[in-house]
């Protein structure tokens, strides 16, 4: 996927394009090579190809091009001499007549306008080829007719009987780069006579597109203006007989009149064909594109001028040596000079498109600046900025695309995404749908909307929507099913995953959701494979590959666990990958290495609290108490409501022996009020202890009683009030408080201990009453 091999192919490319034209001028256009070589080298330069050898996607222009030349010149080495007047020239090699068709098959594959070769050698073959003039048998097309000086003609061409050329059918060709858009308004229904509504919009399209002709001419001529994307609102509708426009079409019309009339008087002088063959590379490879006999998917597409230009490249030469022909000697100079001064500038052009087509970045940037009435350009680049992160630019141009063209409804979408006012996104996203009811991405924002505002069951029905017109998307079927899970729904929620798969069987992602559900739903060994397919699918998934240790991770197989975060580090370093690393070692007792892999993570992303508190965790544990302590207090500062921080301060202080600095982190905890009561307990908890290191026993007691009324499996605080009642003499209460923890820990061999102790002193106790009564 490296981009440099695919411009280099198209680079070569049009080298041999060229090289294969000033051949095919040398042989059958012109009687001078020098004039072959100019055609050729205005070819190489003129900016119009930037489009079609510059982007990729032009490589099926370029290479159509070059089978449509040598399907040209193969065709014309099949024919052989003429015998009698009226003739057509027999084969003379068959070989060659199948080697053109073969080409012209090839080209035809590669760009449905390579087809048009075959019309070209036709008419070529009718016009030229049995009147051409004989020249010495060198290996190139013989001359039809008799043979004669260079300087004679004859008086009258033979006659030719006339042929049968089935039409050729086509489809249409792609659309231009990004999509197509409509340009025309629709077609009314209606139909009167005369000049019904129908009528009159049935001119203006066609004085539009033939507009459009002009327009090609023109870029072809003075190529001033080029742009990755004509459509929307680049060129305005011609929508009256009285738009200026018009005389360019007229003038156009004209000019092609006369060069047609000059090759049929040309045909019966037997000279010139240098326009005939000017016109058919001009005017057959360009009719699929023109608009005129069926519609194409875009308005104006540069690189489809590609294989037009090389007749346009011939018409400009053979008018310049005409023109050098009638000037004298110093006037022929200044137009030779003004010629390389032509071919210079289409250089200097050249060069400053290769930049344009550089990155993506500066492409769009340059159909804004060169088109900035056309909204299409403005959408492509407020996606680029978009996908940059450049929210404010990307809002801004997608609402100029909007004030050009009001109904885009991809453009209202993509702004809904990107405002932070729910009620302005759920605004655009229904103005979206308004203009194209079955917009899934629209579709499927709304409904995520809607999940986030709890309204539920219109959500389900917005994403069902979303998946119904666009059964490929894989994100909708996640957040549907996402949706369903929580509601409990599972059922349906495996449905859901199940037909996404069925449908999106290339989506790593829809694997991976699938897998987490599985997960949450009880059935880890399905997940596996999921995840496992995410990353076959998907080989840098890191996401996958996380989920899959975490999994693991569960399942005990701590090794699985670790070989799979380490691969999903080969991919990416990132933070949340560490993390967890970090985790499996620290809860392994590995710390060394969980202090290593936390402070990478921490310096990746030194704005995570959690990513910190767990590094200081680290080296509380290690012993490093003061930069734990002072890790911990900076994050206090910056969020005085982090209920971890004081816990984690309450311990450091505690393994530093300053328990009442301890026990007033605990009580800072305490204040913050925690709505779980389990966590409220361990704070109780803990509090208990430090009061117990303070030999605060009473107040001990009642932290610990507080601990297990909130949360009565906390076995430790039911052990240590009876090690308070046991130091207090409480023995029976102490023994109470013994066996409510034993029924919790029946393996405790200190819980053991500690009753046998107080049977022991019982007994003695016992002993002492007896001796003391007798």
């Amino acid at each position: 996927m490296n981009p440099f091999y695919f411009h280099a192919v198209n680079v070569v490319l049009h080298c041999l394009v060229t090289l294969v034209l000033m051949y095919t001028c040398d042989k059958t256009v012109f009687k001078s090579r020098g004039l072959g070589f100019v055609t050729a080298l205005l070819f190489a330069v003129h900016p119009v190809h930037t489009e079609a050898v510059a982007g990729i996607v032009g490589r099926a222009d370029v290479l159509a091009c070059l089978l449509f030349l040598l399907a040209f010149l193969s065709y014309n080495r099949s024919l052989g001499p003429c015998h009698a007047a009226g003739c057509f020239p027999p084969t003379a090699s068959p070989t060659f007549l199948l080697l053109s068709l073969f080409l012209g098959t090839c080209a035809m594959l590669v760009k449905e306008t390579g087809l048009t070769v075959f019309g070209v050698c036709l008419v070529y073959d009718l016009f030229s080829v049995c009147h051409q003039q004989e020249k010495p048998s060198n290996g190139v097309i013989q001359p039809c007719g008799p043979q004669q000086p260079a300087s004679a003609q004859p008086s009258s061409p033979p006659a030719h009987p006339p042929r049968e050329n089935g039409r050729q059918q086509r489809l249409p060709p792609k659309g231009s780069w990004g999509g197509c858009h409509a340009t025309l308004p629709p077609e009314p229904e209606s139909s009167g006579f005369p000049m019904s509504p129908r009528a009159v919009w049935s001119l203006m399209r066609f004085l539009t597109y033939s507009y459009l002709l002009a327009f090609n001419v023109w870029l072809l001529l003075a190529p001033v203006t080029l742009c990755y994307d004509w459509q929307v609102g680049s060129i305005p509708l011609v929508e009256s007989v009285w738009d200026l426009r018009n005389l360019a079409t007229l003038l156009l019309a004209v000019v092609m009149a006369l060069l047609t009339l000059h090759c049929l008087a040309a045909f019966k002088r037997l000279e010139h064909k240098e326009v005939l063959v000017g016109l058919l590379f001009l005017v057959l490879p360009f009719i699929p594109a023109s608009n005129l006999f069926f519609r194409v998917g875009f308005v104006v597409a540069e690189r489809v001028l590609y294989m037009p230009s090389m007749g346009y490249c011939i018409l400009f030469v053979h008018g310049l040596s005409k023109l050098c022909t009638w000037l004298n000697r110093c006037g022929a100079t200044t137009l030779m000079a003004s010629t390389v001064l032509l071919l210079l500038l289409f250089s200097w052009k050249t060069v400053k498109q290769n930049e344009i087509w550089l990155s993506r970045e500066s492409l769009f940037r340059s159909g804004v600046e060169t088109l900035p009435h056309n909204a299409k350009v403005h959408y492509n680049y407020a996606n680029f900025l978009k996908d940059q992160g450049r929210n404010k630019e990307a809002i801004y141009h997608y609402r100029t695309a909007l004030k050009l063209y009001p109904r885009h409804a991809s453009a209202l979408n993509n702004l809904g995404t990107l405002t932070r006012d729910t009620a302005e996104a759920q605004m655009y996203y229904q103005r979206a749908l308004q203009l194209h009811p079955q917009h899934n991405r629209a579709l499927f924002n709304l409904g995520n909307l809607l999940k986030s505002q709890e309204k539920k069951e219109e959500a389900i029905t917005l994403l069902k929507d979303s998946i119904r017109y666009g059964p490929e998307f894989a994100d909708a079927y996640s957040s549907l099913a996402s949706l369903l899970a929580e509601q409990e729904r599972f059922q349906e929620a495996e449905e859901i995953y199940q037909a996404g798969i069925k449908n999106c069987p290339d989506s790593s992602d829809l694997h991976n959701n699938y897998g987490v559900f599985l997960v949450d739903s009880g059935s880890p060994e399905k997940a596996v494979a999921h995840y496992r397919e995410a990353i076959k699918l998907s080989p840098s998934h890191h996401v996958a590959m996380v989920n899959l240790g975490r999994l693991y991770r569960s399942l005990g197989e701590n090794g699985a666990a670790e070989d799979w975060y380490k691969r999903a580090l080969q991919v990416a370093r990132r933070a949340e990958i560490l993390s967890p690393l970090g985790a499996l070692y620290y809860n392994t007792g590995r710390y060394e290495e969980a202090l290593q892999v936390y402070r990478e993570a921490a310096a990746l992303q030194p704005s995570q609290r959690e990513l910190r508190l767990a590094l200081a965790q680290v080296l509380a544990v290690m012993g490093q108490t003061r930069e734990a302590e002072r890790m911990t207090t900076h994050i206090v500062e910056e969020d005085s409501g982090c209920l971890e921080c004081y816990r984690l301060l309450s311990a450091i202080y505690s393994k530093q022996e300053h328990h009442a600095k301890a026990l007033d982190a605990i009580d800072r905890a305490l204040q913050l009020k925690p709505k779980d009561p389990h966590v409220v307990s361990e704070l109780f908890f803990t509090k208990g202890n430090q009061l117990r290191e303070q030999n605060l026993l009473d107040k001990a007691l009642k932290s610990y009683k507080a601990a297990v009324e909130l949360n009565p499996e906390q076995a430790q605080a039911w052990m240590n009030m009876g090690g308070i009642q046991h130091i207090q003499g409480s023995y029976v209460s102490a023994r109470a408080y013994y066996e409510r923890a034993l029924q919790l820990v029946p393996d405790s061999k200190l819980l053991k201990e500690n009753l046998a102790k107080l049977d022991r002193l019982e007994k003695r106790l016992q002993e002492v009453r007896e001796k003391e009564q007798t």
